[in-house]
């Protein structure tokens, strides 16, 4: 199974002293997920408060530091409009990133997703589109740039386990209805992380996992970092 490595998101150090947050933690960890058997990573720029940033000096400075240590790794970052003042706003800061990451990803149950999504891909990144309800599937399937994705991000917001899949397996099937061809990664949060890795198995998705989803194993103990979840999922679901 393909497998993506969510390092951080918003999660802070005194959530999980793990979680990498300074440009130097970020590509360490980058490394270690990488080695680890992860296909991918994402990752979320960090403040020194720990919130979250698009700024362009920011997201040049962790890049250049994963490039140093792991200058193989395929790498992306977020778009969330979390990160910024409005959607406005993120248009400029993304059209303004000087170095850009492999992949960015765009939420399309955000206000000005679709005007994101054509500016991620004319300034030549890869595209991700993600959804989190079938509300935001309409306006992913009307998008300019739904054939120019990569791969489409299922993130249901059920907290109920069982009902995240039904729910991940009903956007993925009306997606699919559509003719969209690309591959389809599914992701939890917290406690429907290890029935979404289950049911992307099952289902010959993509899966996802890190601290940005969650922090604990399949046996509920917590991970010692984000290399340990990706064996984890490894064990499970190994490469090809």
């Amino acid at each position: 199974m393909f497998l993506k490595a969510a390092i951080n998101g918003g999660r802070l150090q005194s959530e999980h002293p793990a979680v990498p947050v300074t440009p130097a933690e970020i590509a360490a960890d980058t490394l270690a997920v990488i080695s680890a058997g992860a296909d991918v990573v994402h990752f979320h720029v960090r403040e020194s408060d720990g919130g979250q940033t698009i700024r362009p000096d920011a997201l040049a400075e962790v890049l250049a530091a994963i490039r140093a240590v792991a200058p193989d790794a395929v790498v992306g970052t977020t778009t969330g409009l979390w990160t910024c003042a409005g959607p406005e706003e993120r248009y400029e800061l993304v059209k303004s990133w000087t170095v850009l990451p492999d992949f960015a990803s765009v939420a399309f149950s955000e206000e000005g997703a679709t005007e994101t999504a054509a500016l991620v891909v004319e300034r030549g990144m890869v595209l991700e589109s993600a959804v989190w309800t079938m509300d935001d599937v309409p306006a992913l399937l009307a998008s300019p740039t739904l054939h120019d994705n990569v791969r489409i991000l299922i993130e249901p917001v059920e907290e109920d386990p069982a009902e995240a899949v039904v729910a991940a397996r009903a956007m993925a099937a009306r997606i699919k209805e559509a003719g969209v061809t690309c591959p389809i990664l599914y992701h939890g949060d917290a406690a429907t992380v290890w029935a979404l890795v289950e049911a992307a198995k099952e289902d010959g998705c993509q899966g996802r996992i890190g601290f940005e989803d969650g922090t604990e194993l399949p046996d509920g103990s917590h991970a010692a970092d984000n290399a340990e979840l990706v064996r984890a999922v490894r064990a499970l679901a190994p490469r090809g």
